[in-house]
């Protein structure tokens, strides 16, 4: 019989306890709205370590570290911000964490 190869392979979600990096930029109206108050809040209930800072092109950037499911669960709430935000687009790719950060932190803009 033959395989049907025309569907990509189911991928199993995630083990609860893998752990992920991803740097993301959030682009649109987002500074200067409390984006990185409101980030910091979300990801420390979501127990997620990492930090967040305003870039000098308008944009926020952050480096999420934790469960993966949390981590993309935090990714989807970037995509909406706080409410005085207009969030256009989201980007985030793989990064590296380097372990010394245990919380979630506010960095100096750059």
């Amino acid at each position: 019989m033959a395989t049907d190869t025309t569907q990509p392979p189911l991928q199993a979600p995630p083990a609860p306890d893998s752990k992920i990096a991803l740097r993301v930029v959030v682009h649109g109206f987002v500074q200067g709205v409390n984006y990185r108050r409101w980030l910091q809040g979300e990801a420390r209930e979501r127990s997620i370590y990492g930090w967040t800072r305003n870039l000098s092109d308008g944009t926020v950037e952050a480096l999420f570290y934790g469960d993966a499911r949390t981590v993309d669960d935090l990714v989807r709430a970037a995509r909406h911000g706080p409410a005085m935000a207009r969030v256009d687009r989201v980007h985030s790719e793989p990064a590296e964490y380097d372990g010394i950060i245990e919380d979630f932190r506010i960095e100096t803009s750059v």
